[in-house]
């Protein structure tokens, strides 16, 4: 049998990230004993009868107590509360990161409280789902994505491969970045287009001209897409909004101005301009696509058939 890659795992919260490590580390075998930590009675109850994890525990001290590997699965805003519990009883050599989407920030939190007997690497799986609680998680959550690894400077290198061999385990891609640079990065491939659907779909929803049952009964394609993000965890992206809004904040302002352009050559009949910029964007697409970040499988991979629905078309 081949020894797994950590003795104790401590894994602070259980929601979709935490349940999907969970399950990922019995299914690979990655670590000897799996300790989960949640100070919500139902949620723990909910993970026991699961059987997500070997022990557990409503106290984060006494979690990482003899773990190896920490991983800290919770809001970003309540990522110093997290670090000032654990950080004067986590074990000497021990590993601990985080699962957080924005990473200046989390260091800034979490780093003063860390000693510095520990390595601290934080981390950000690029995985996710609507769906959220230790119900939610799967093991194959991570595969085929990346995790972003955004060690302070003079880290241990030795540390920092152990838990790139973890996450590479779990089926993901591994990828250094400075914190400053990921947030600048995260902002726009995932900060953006959640604010943008937040608004829309809040938009439709505030429309005095089209009713609640009309925006439902005739949502296309990409109003439907939009709703999908727009169901994301509410607590993780008001904190996300929060601990990352100077990125954010410069990604707005500059799809502000890019917006009014696209404004202007709507209201003119720019019409070179607009297919120039569409086409442009559909390469960025078939990029993706390409890339292996999502399929092009015909109705965006829906497995219902259509062709028989009135109106399927869109």
């Amino acid at each position: 049998m081949t020894k797994p890659l950590f003795e104790t795992v401590a894994l602070i919260g259980i929601g979709l990230i935490g349940s999907s490590l969970a399950r990922v580390i019995r299914a690979e075998g990655l670590a000897g004993h799996v300790v989960i930590a949640t100070r919500s009675e139902p949620t723990l109850e909910t993970a026991r009868k699961l059987g997500l994890g070997d022990s557990y525990v409503s106290s984060n001290a006494e979690a990482v107590a003899n773990a190896d590997l920490v991983i800290v699965s919770v809001p970003v805003g309540a990522s110093e509360a997290v670090a000032r519990e654990i950080g004067p009883h986590l074990k000497p050599g021990a590993i601990v990161t985080d699962v957080g989407s924005t990473k200046a920030s989390v260091v800034r939190q979490m780093q003063p409280h860390m000693p510095e007997t520990v390595h601290f690497i934080p981390g950000h799986p690029i995985a996710g789902t609507e769906q959220s609680g230790p119900e939610a998680g799967f093991a194959e959550l991570f595969e085929g994505r990346w995790c972003i690894l955004t060690p302070p400077a003079g880290t241990d290198p030795e540390a920092i491969a152990q838990l790139a061999a973890f996450w590479e385990a779990c089926g993901s891609t591994v990828e250094q970045m400075d914190p400053d640079h990921h947030d600048m990065v995260l902002a726009i491939v995932s900060h953006l287009p959640h604010i943008i659907a937040y608004n829309i779909v809040g938009t439709a929803d505030d429309l005095e001209t089209v009713t609640e049952s009309e925006v439902i009964k005739y949502s296309a394609s990409g109003f439907r897409d939009f709703t999908r993000l727009a169901a994301s965890d509410p607590v993780m992206w008001r904190d996300v909004c929060l601990h990352n809004k100077d990125a954010i904040l410069e990604m707005l302002a500059r799809f502000s101005e890019d917006l009014s352009s696209l404004q202007r050559a709507i209201r003119w009949g720019d019409s070179d301009k607009l297919f120039d910029l569409f086409t442009r964007t559909r390469g960025i697409r078939r990029s993706i696509v390409e890339a292996g970040q999502d399929t092009d499988a015909p109705n965006f991979g829906r497995n219902a058939a259509k062709s028989d629905v009135p109106g399927a078309a869109e």
